[in-house]
């Protein structure tokens, strides 16, 4: 398969290019960093010459439609590029910071959904990363969660209207994982998973055509569960968890 990943130069986007181009799949690797890239590429060891780098910010609409736009025909994309700020404080409150985490998290999927449409034909998959922090209101998660449930809506309302032409869409939703970017996180993060378990848990989806993808399972089904419970009690349950801290 040929197979583009944004967000390629850490955590689960890193993974997902080690294990996939190791799995002798064509891979684009996407990211913001020449030296990262460079880098990733060299980790992939033998299987270096599977992996082909892309080097742009997926905040920048037209580089990501000159780079995407050369592109020939994909058969996987897999959106994970993200970023994370929390609201610490109701003094951190500021509209700059939820345009930060917008511009990567939400209109970053945009732009390459923009740009790799005319790319996708019938057969093919966009799989789109969330977060789990969507289903529950947070404390400080105010942006971070408020994009990835944009975003989530967005893979929802692209699986119905990408249906008629072929184009399956998967929605990809972890828990907590072990990344640099959890690693800046300073509250407990319970079942956090490696990276190579969130890889392996995409993998296995995507391949067996799941329209949403769910990971770790256990901690999946707990907060499913007091998403469907009424908004008062899950307002109740967060407070409980923010007074713990």
């Amino acid at each position: 398969m040929n197979i583009l990943i944004t967000g390629a130069t850490s955590g689960i986007g890193r993974q997902l290019v080690l294990d996939y181009s190791k799995s002798g799949h064509r891979v684009y690797a996407c990211g913001r960093s020449p030296d990262k890239l460079e880098a990733l590429k060299k980790d992939c060891g033998e299987a270096e010459e599977y992996v082909q780098l892309l080097q742009f910010d997926v905040t920048d609409r037209e580089a990501v439609r000159t780079t995407l736009g050369s592109l020939e025909q994909v058969d996987l994309v897999i959106l994970n590029a993200g970023v994370c700020e929390y609201v610490n404080e109701l003094s951190d409150f500021e509209s700059e910071l939820f345009e930060r985490v917008f511009a990567a998290n939400y209109f970053g999927v945009v732009n390459c959904v923009d740009a790799l449409l005319p790319k996708l034909g019938a057969g093919s998959r966009l799989a789109i990363v969330d977060s789990m922090a969507r289903l529950m209101p947070f404390t400080r998660a105010e942006a971070y969660a408020s994009s990835k449930a944009a975003v989530h809506y967005l893979g929802n309302s692209l699986k119905v209207d990408l249906a008629p032409h072929g184009i399956a869409v998967t929605t990809i939703s972890p828990g907590f994982v072990e990344t640099p970017m959890t690693d800046a996180n300073d509250f407990e993060m319970p079942m956090k998973i490696t990276v190579a378990d969130a890889s392996k848990a995409i993998q296995k989806g995507l391949a067996k055509g799941k329209a949403q993808i769910y990971f770790p399972r256990v901690f999946g089904w707990i907060l499913r569960f007091i998403h469907k419970l009424p908004l008062r009690l899950q307002i109740a349950i967060s407070r409980r968890m923010k007074n713990a801290q």
